[in-house]
């Protein structure tokens, strides 16, 4: 098939979508299909274009297979509500002639990412004048998180427009899919009808992320951290939405355990903030993102996974770190509430408890660190669950059989 991705975020980002988009382009290309991706300079999570490309220029490169369109766009520095906007918007401005110009190449599939929801319109008038499918997927909810989570006020016209341009839009995809049953739900909600609608859930590379065993990570040695230390490790994106602000009082309440450390590894909008938070603990390790190599290392430095999140964000996200987490045989203490999938997902593989409740917290932390076996046995529960539920192989051979099922019954 030839396969256009249209989206703000793609290799070589670390992190979230970016990530996500250029492992499941590498793989469209590497399994024969012939690839184009628009889409902006790598700029997540640092919110600071890569030093290697320029936020004002139309560039264009070969990676990993595909040839992909660098269009600019516009960075702010503190990323806030109508910031937000502006920025999305001006990528969606800089690849609309890009976009139009993919017509005569005449794709059979038409592939965008949510966030950003403003790549919609686009996406929808280059299928339609090439006879495409167009195919929405949603990896997180931005136009409900942007206002549950207060980043832009939940009354006016603002909220209505918003509201409705995402259901003129989305309801006009032939496929819309999600990473989770509870999204999915969430998009039926919206109006998508439900032969449309598809689970297509984020994926991990079981061969590259497997567990080592306990302390045997060239990290701990290489951060200072003894046999006799149990490691909370939190690692990826420091944005808003992520309920950071939790952990400063977490590493406070344990400070005086001289064998709980914490690790902090990441970089975004909330991390000058953080570093403010937890100056003048010595318990404290923060390091910046890692490159990919070595991922592994770094999740097998870990002792317990810590999954922050806002309680608001139940169910709007479902954060791509969690299949990283459960693949490296660690077991995971999550902030979500009952009947969330986050919960749903860390139940046997872990402890969920509420974000409000930082006593639940501290005692879920003080069980996992205070029973070694116990992590031994849902630490395996974990890899288990990603072997079984989360490969990238199984995911992206069901989604590709049902991309090239939509483009075959699809009318040019």
């Amino acid at each position: 098939m030839r396969i256009l991705v249209y989206g703000i975020n793609h290799a070589p980002e670390l992190t979230g979508i970016g990530k996500y988009t250029g492992e499941m382009v590498e793989w469209l290309a590497a399994h024969g299909h012939e690839v184009r991706v628009v889409t902006s300079p790598p700029y997540y999570p640092a919110w600071k274009v890569d030093e290697n490309y320029s936020s004002s220029r139309y560039t264009v490169e070969q990676l990993a297979g595909a040839k992909v369109y660098r269009c600019p766009l516009w960075v702010p520095q503190k990323p806030g509500g109508l910031s937000r906007v502006a920025h999305l918007l001006s990528f969606a401005l800089s690849s609309l002639p890009v976009m139009l110009g993919q017509i005569v190449w005449r794709p059979k599939v038409v592939f965008t990412v949510e966030p950003a929801f403003f790549c919609a319109p686009a996406t929808i008038l280059v299928s339609k004048m090439t006879g495409a499918a167009a195919w929405l997927h949603v990896q997180d909810f931005e136009v409900d998180a942007a206002f549950d989570l207060g980043i832009l006020p939940s009354r006016g016209f603002i909220h209505w427009f918003a509201l409705a341009f995402e259901r003129f839009f989305t309801c006009r995809f032939d496929r819309v899919s999600s990473i989770s049953p509870n999204m999915l739900r969430r998009s039926l909600a919206k109006g998508v009808p439900e032969k449309h609608a598809l689970l297509v859930p984020n994926w991990v590379d079981i061969e590259s992320i497997t567990p080592m065993a306990q302390g045997a990570s060239p990290f701990r040695a290489e951060l200072g951290f003894t046999d006799e230390d149990v490691v909370l490790l939190y690692s990826g994106n420091m944005g808003m939405k992520q309920g950071l602000e939790i952990l400063p009082p977490m590493a406070r309440h344990f400070a005086l355990d001289r064998h709980v450390k914490f690790l902090f590894c990441g970089d975004g909008a909330f991390r000058p903030q953080l570093e403010d938070m937890v100056r003048g603990l010595d318990n404290i390790t923060l390091l910046p993102l890692q490159p990919v190599e070595r991922l592994n290392d770094l999740l097998n430095a870990a002792d317990i996974h810590l999954l922050p999140q806002q309680s608001d964000a139940a169910d709007l996200v479902m954060p791509s770190k969690l299949t990283g987490m459960l693949a490296s045989g660690r077991p995971v203490i999550a902030n979500a509430a009952q009947g969330t999938q986050v919960a749903h997902v860390v139940e046997g593989c872990g402890i969920a408890v509420p974000t409000d409740d930082m006593e639940a917290i501290y005692s879920a932390v003080r069980k996992l660190v205070d029973d070694a076996h116990l992590r031994c046995t849902l630490g395996k529960a974990a890899r288990a669950f990603a072997v079984e539920h989360m490969g990238r192989e199984q995911v992206l051979s069901r989604f590709v059989a049902q991309m090239e099922d939509v483009a075959a019954h699809h009318p040019d």
